[in-house]
């Protein structure tokens, strides 16, 4: 295992201006999911400058950039690029004024609100200070710029694209996130640390007719209202308390005047769970209840369901997180720390179901330790603007060198300077590329 945070000090120091630079034009720039094309282009001319071998447009934007450096396992780090249709209202002086047109047509604000332009920026770093000291590891680095996380399309896209027969198999496949916390901490965990998150489009179709005269009507707004507050008693009346589970409808569309009953009504709904027989129990229930709701209404027909997003679950490898937490906390000490599950959902598992390999995510927090330590103390961490939230953004600098810190710990896990590699079972009973603990 080789400390390569420690080998590469005095570089790390020396390229964080260089790597604050990029964050900024990124964060100043940010691009839809599946639109990520200014972006990509940036960071397959960043790398392959350096020595990678690039390919470009894997999954519409997806660059994979592989930088071989003699026998030796083969590590995947991966970063998502897309932005969020957000106006931003952080008042800073890099702030985003884009706005563009989203997939329906609607034009919309956009903004780095969950901090990708910080993820992409970690791995171009971790790039370049691998590529400059190629004499600290062996083995094959495989750097993987994500498009479309946001909308659970990306990886997929990728994969779809043919990326397992493309490209070298990975031993492992690592990846990490910005989160509130006090910028500076690493927080990783062994089973599942993002749920999985599944969104659902369902139009209840009605009967329309003048507001004047609802008995020729069937009302879809009153079906809506009913159904939207009747789905509430899922996870309050059917989840067991002892399982975590989160319902929301984000939106209910209908009608387009005061004194028109219109004819039909849109709901739109997330869920997130950390079960996957919850998940499937959840998902039933759901359309067991709107058809019901249509039924009680006398509606003309079945509600209509369209899947938005499916995020599967994130569940990190047991002996590789085992492997993490030695690396990071060498590295990182106290300020190293095992976390809870968030309700959050990724994408990025995909790459390691499809694979079939072992992979790990953890996070890295992003909020002045100052602000987060007030924030504790009067019990309002909640009120810290928070992933998607307009008013996002992390601390540069500390949150910078952390991020990179962090993949670069990582990556030297595996990437010793010796390169040997041995097959051994991992906790979850998966053959997994590990190499001997003596390296």
């Amino acid at each position: 295992m080789t400390n390569l945070v420690e080998s590469f000090a005095p570089d790390i120091d020396a390229l964080l201006p260089e790597l604050e630079a990029i964050y900024k034009d990124l964060h100043a720039h940010p691009e839809l999911s599946m639109q990520e094309f200014r972006t990509a282009q940036i960071v397959a001319d960043y790398v392959e400058k350096l020595g990678f071998e690039v390919v470009r447009e894997v999954g519409v934007t997806g660059v994979v950039a592989l930088l071989r450096n003699g026998e030796g396992p083969v590590v995947m780090l991966r970063a998502d690029m897309d932005a969020l249709p957000v106006t931003e209202a952080t008042g800073l002086p890099y702030a985003s004024q884009v706005s563009t047109k989203d997939e329906d047509g609607v034009q919309v604000g956009v903004a780095h609100a969950c901090g990708h332009d910080m993820h992409v920026t970690w791995l171009m770093g971790a790039a370049r200070l691998m590529a400059t000291h190629r004499d600290a590891w062996r083995g094959t680095l495989m750097a993987v710029f994500q498009p479309g996380e946001e909308v659970g399309r990306g990886a997929r896209s990728m994969i779809d694209d043919g990326m397992i027969a493309r490209f070298p198999k990975p031993d492992v496949i690592l990846g990490q996130h910005v989160m509130v916390g006090p910028a500076g901490t690493v927080g990783y965990r062994s089973g599942t640390i993002l749920s999985a998150g599944d969104s659902l489009k369902v139009k209840l179709f009605g009967r329309g007719s003048h507001g004047s005269q609802p008995q020729t009507s069937i009302d879809p707004v009153i079906m809506a209202a009913s159904t939207t507050l009747r789905l509430q008693t899922i996870v309050s009346r059917e989840i067991s308390p002892r399982d975590s589970a989160v319902l929301t409808i984000g939106a209910l569309q209908a009608g387009t005047k005061e004194n028109i009953i219109p004819d039909d009504a849109t709901l739109k709904l997330n869920m997130r769970t950390f079960d996957e027989d919850v998940r499937e129990y959840m998902l039933g229930a759901i359309r067991r209840i709107c058809c019901a709701e249509c039924a009680a209404s006398n509606a003309p027909r079945d509600p209509e369901f369209t899947t938005l997003s499916s995020f599967p679950l994130t569940e990190n490898d047991d002996a590789t997180t085992a492997r993490l937490r030695t690396a990071f906390e060498a590295v990182f000490g106290e300020r190293a720390y095992e976390t809870q599950p968030a309700a959050a959902s990724e994408d990025f598992s995909v790459f390691g179901r499809e694979w079939g390999v072992p992979y790990a995510f953890w996070f890295v927090g992003g909020t002045d330790p100052e602000v987060f330590a007030q924030a504790r103390a009067a019990k309002k961490i909640n009120e810290i603007p928070s992933n998607h939230s307009p008013r996002f953004a992390p601390v540069i600098d500390t949150t910078l060198r952390t991020g990179l810190e962090a993949m670069l710990c990582a990556a030297g896990a595996w990437l010793d300077s010796e390169g040997e590699l041995q097959t051994s079972e991992s906790a979850n009973g998966h053959k997994t590329g590990q190499k001997s603990e003596a390296a």
